[in-house]
């Protein structure tokens, strides 16, 4: 079911995004390239289908979260962009392809991740993406502007760069994951559910616990395939993060133990979904996808 559902909601997102990366003048052509290149060089969008399965876990049609899933790509890629830097973890590849600063320049790459940055929020706005409610749009805004700030994602970076080389404790592991993965991954099933324009509070809470123990699932599942995997399969390199000395789940718990914390965590996110109908059942099977996932 997952590789269908993840096939539709890719093609939905994607003829979603083409369209922002139409450059307006011949002298900005070299950075949309830089900006489309980032964005629509493959991924799992793991993101986006977060918010559409969200949207329809309420009875609603997915396409009233393009503006969500559109957003959360969009600052999903300027992180990766601006991530892979050689001022930040200097990788050469990223979804089997050269990185953005590799591909252009650094300079170019810089730009791209903040016009990619600001084009997530005016997606959000962008009536005919997202047609909810002024006040609903704004509440998705602000949804955005906390996870990817630093009270979310670059906050969690800072504390990833700073702690290299540390021996962190799991609770300090955990903190740093909440922010750097976990905060998009909650704000993507939050605009989701806020697209659907049927959220009741008991519900957003039921999701808040779902989305937090996918998102750090989801951290666990990728420090294990950095030990597992190769680098064909994964599409970056294999064993960066041991190679930067960083502190990863396998690493302090151990292989068998991350492996079993991970299955822990999907189940934690399954039983948060049991006030939820058959309509719920996308959120579901991207639970356990992303603990059975191999890249």
């Amino acid at each position: 079911m997952i590789s269908a559902y993840q096939a539709t909601c890719q093609a939905r997102v994607d003829a979603a995004l083409e369209p922002l990366f139409h450059a307006p003048s011949a002298e900005l052509q070299r950075l949309y390239a830089a900006m489309r290149y980032s964005v629509m060089n493959g991924g799992k969008r793991v993101r986006p289908l977060l918010a559409y399965a969200a949207c329809e876990a309420f009875g609603v049609a997915p396409e009233q979260a393009n503006g969500a899933a559109c957003a959360v790509e969009l600052i999903h890629a300027y992180s990766l962009v601006h991530d892979d830097l050689p001022a930040m973890d200097d990788d050469d590849l990223r979804r089997g392809q050269p990185t953005t600063h590799k591909a252009f320049d650094e300079a170019c790459a810089i730009l791209a991740g903040d016009g990619l940055q600001s084009l997530a929020f005016s997606a959000l706005l962008d009536a005919n993406l997202s047609p909810q409610s002024d006040a609903t749009r704004l509440a998705m805004v602000q949804t955005l502007a906390k996870a990817a700030g630093p009270a979310g994602m670059v906050g969690g970076q800072a504390i990833d760069l700073g702690s290299v080389g540390l021996k962190l404790d799991q609770q300090a592991l955990e903190y740093m994951h909440r922010h750097k993965t976990g905060a998009l991954i909650e704000a993507s099933v939050r605009l989701g559910a806020l697209a659907s324009a049927r959220a009741e509070p008991a519900q957003l809470e039921a999701l808040q616990v779902y989305a937090q123990a996918i998102g750090l699932a989801f951290q666990v599942q990728d420090d294990i395939l950095d030990v597992e995997s190769d680098t064909a399969t994964l599409g970056k390199r294999q064993g960066a993060d041991i190679a930067r000395d960083k502190p990863t789940y396998p690493a302090l718990l151990g292989l068998e133990a991350a492996k079993a914390y991970a299955l822990e965590l999907r189940d934690q996110a399954l039983q948060a979904l049991d006030g939820f109908g058959a309509n719920a059942e996308p959120l579901r099977a991207l639970a356990r996808y992303i603990v059975e996932r191999r890249h």
